[in-house]
């Protein structure tokens, strides 16, 4: 049975990890954690002269460095003639040459979150009237490429490394002390500890080309790595390779001397000072990434933090425990059986450990998303309710293995006892086995000495072939004795396996597993995403913006929003349509296309058409030119009369997606 369940075990966890991994990487480029809430110029915005700098004004502080901040004319040349500076608390400005010509401009910035991450963008406005303009604001973000992905598949190693190590090891100090001597338990926390290791130094190396150009060349400059470690996020990490050193003592000392430790009164003194260490050196773990990313900043750090700190101790009890005793269930040698008791204590680690992170986890919510429509209205919502049901999964799973556990710990009592009374007398008959063997050659028969027939009894000492034969039989009978033994083991893990409530309660904490592998996933993803919060005030201050935008424009200037859904996938957006005068003659029109939550994206095709059917006019179309990412423009829209026009656009999202939307205006 244990053949055929091994290749299985092996099978669906590799199935796991990969789906782990497709949704790891499916989760998308990750968001910015600092939006911009404010600019001047504006975006799209017009204006009759040049001004004399670009300001932009951020939802936390960032990192500048020279180019964080560039402002390109409409060839692509650059226009600022400094390095960007603070204004005012979040908000940076870069200074532009004077005598600007007419034309669109395009603001790109590149910075670095408080909370570590990159925040890239960029948007046009003009000086005295929209035109053609050669720079692609597209791909501006270094977090989707190459780099980019590797920079989120080495967090991911790094939550999965530290989760086992600690939560490895915390198994077997709390539950399941005979596990240090195990093998199979060992090699999981050693690698654990490889694996936040080799992750921690990958993240270094890569830090420098992911919060700057992006390329996979940049990852071995070493100017680029001295940078890093002057960054906030690179002290956390080279804090964590210090701690790790001494994580790896650690490990030394359980595996090494306390295993061997044989005396009870020493090993409670060993066991309590590897505790207090242990938790010390796990909680400086943790408050690497507390220290570095989302606690650090925004509402209540100082409370923040120390929550964080707790809340990923308690994923590391709970899921690394789990992960220690799937591995004891299933590699655990015969003569070494995790027990009852050790999964019955290990469940109310769990327990604890939910409970814990049910408060602290409570907390986070409220602090990143600050009100109950972000649960739906922000992608961090809608990945923390993900993270949410797959909690709930797994609390239910983990509720049918201590069902399991209870069953098995009915049983036991009485297996112990058959398996002790067994081993007594096998171990009685293998004396006499081996007797019989080691006497083999002496007990043929009477007057019979087992020696060669030309040697006589009274020889005093055995001669070469005769210490041979003893030597060789020796061997033989040492050979037989590893056999059965080996025999004996294999028929105790047979049995072992054959117990239905041991096979239940494997098979349950192996679904538990695969669940923390996705939720594992999905925890990652959480950690690259924009806040709620922050993305709901960024959306107040865009819509804010455009607000007092329309209120200075209202002397003449139309705007009209309208929603579309082409049905295809990215389908859902906003087009505005704002014309200027909007009377009869020649106008000026722009359009913009937004995704539902404010940003703008490039659709294939947008084409916009007037009619008047009052009159019998039109339509009259107009294909706009693209200007920049989400905009586009034509000058010299005529407008015949006046009158309540339909103005229809057509947005294609795809090859086949398409749909016209349709708004009545006062023109004229």
């Amino acid at each position: 049975m244990t053949q055929t369940i091994a290749p299985r075990v092996r099978t669906l966890v590799l199935l796991l990890l990969a789906a782990a991994c497709a949704l790891l990487a499916g989760a998308g480029p990750a968001s910015a954690h600092a939006a911009v809430t404010g600019s001047d110029p504006g975006q799209g915005a017009v204006v009759d002269k040049a001004p004399a700098r670009i300001t932009l004004t951020f939802s936390e502080q960032v990192a500048l460095s020279d180019d964080s901040l560039r402002v390109l004319d409409p060839e692509g040349k650059r226009v600022d003639t400094a390095e960007p500076a603070t204004v005012s608390g979040t908000t940076y400005a870069v200074p532009l040459h004077s005598g600007l010509p007419d034309g669109t401009y395009t603001v790109a910035y590149q910075v670095v979150s408080a909370d570590s991450h990159p925040v890239a963008g960029a948007y046009t406005f003009s000086i005295g009237a929209p035109s053609k303009t050669s720079v692609s604001v597209s791909g501006q973000s270094t977090d989707d490429g190459v780099v980019g992905w590797l920079y989120g598949f080495g967090r991911y190693m790094s939550y999965a490394g530290f989760i086992v190590m600690a939560g490895g090891a915390a198994f077997v100090l709390a539950c399941w002390r005979r596990g240090s001597g195990v093998r199979p338990v060992q090699r999981f926390v050693v690698t654990g500890w490889v694996a936040l290791t080799a992750s921690t130094l990958a993240l270094l190396l890569l830090r420098g080309s992911f919060t700057g150009s992006g390329k996979v060349s940049d990852i071995f400059d070493l100017s680029l790595l001295g940078q890093v470690l002057q960054t906030k996020s690179g002290a956390a990490l080279v804090s964590r390779l210090l701690l790790l050193a001494a994580a790896a003592l650690f490990i030394a000392v359980l595996f090494g001397a306390y295993d061997k430790r044989e005396d009870a009164e020493e090993k409670r003194d060993l066991t309590f000072g590897l505790s207090i260490g242990g938790v010390v050196v796990a909680a400086g773990l943790a408050a690497s990434w507390a220290m570095s990313e989302h606690a650090s900043v925004g509402l209540q750090a100082g409370i923040a933090m120390p929550v964080d700190v707790l809340h990923l101790l308690a994923v590391a009890a709970w899921l690394g425990g789990l992960g220690a005793l799937l591995v004891a269930l299933y590699r655990a040698p015969a003569d070494t059986p995790v027990d009852a008791p050790a999964v019955r204590r290990f469940s109310q680690v769990a327990f604890g450990s939910v409970l814990a992170l049910i408060a602290t986890g409570t907390y986070q919510s409220w602090r990143q998303l600050g009100s109950w429509p972000a649960f739906t209205d922000t992608r961090y919502g809608q990945l923390l309710l993900a993270k949410i049901a797959l909690v709930v999964v797994l609390v239910g799973v983990a509720w049918i293995s201590r069902r399991w556990t209870g069953r098995l710990a009915e049983t036991v009592p009485a297996e112990a006892s058959a398996v002790r009374e067994k081993e007594r007398v096998g171990a009685g008959a293998d004396g006499a086995g081996e007797t019989t063997v080691v006497g083999d050659t002496s007990a043929k028969g009477e007057g019979d000495t087992g020696l060669a027939t030309d040697e006589q009894p009274g020889t005093e000492s055995p001669g070469p072939e005769s210490t041979g034969t003893q030597s060789v039989d020796s061997e033989r009978a040492a050979q037989l004795a590893r056999q059965r033994a080996a025999r004996d083991a294999a028929q105790r893990k047979r049995k072992r396996d054959a117990d239905p409530n041991r096979f239940g309660l494997r098979r349950s904490v192996l679904a538990e597993a695969g669940v923390a592998v996705v939720l594992l996933a999905v925890t990652t993803a959480l950690t690259q995403t924009e806040p709620g919060r922050t993305e709901q005030e960024a959306k107040a201050a865009t819509a804010a913006s455009a607000s007092s935008s329309a209120d200075e424009g209202a002397s003449g200037a139309l705007t009209l929003n309208m929603p579309f859904d082409t049905g295809g996938e990215d389908g859902k957006g906003i087009v505005t349509i704002d014309i200027d005068p909007a009377g009869v003659g020649g106008n000026e029109m722009h359009v913009y296309v937004e995704r539902p939550n404010g940003r703008a994206f490039d659709i294939p095709e947008v084409k916009v058409e007037f009619t008047l059917k009052a009159k019998d006019i039109g339509p009259l179309p107009v294909v706009p030119d693209h200007i920049a990412t989400g905009h586009w423009s034509a000058n010299g829209v005529q407008i015949p009369m006046a009158g309540d026009w339909q103005v229809d656009v057509t947005v294609r999202t795809s090859d086949i997606d398409e749909v016209t939307v349709s708004k009545n205006a006062q023109i004229g």
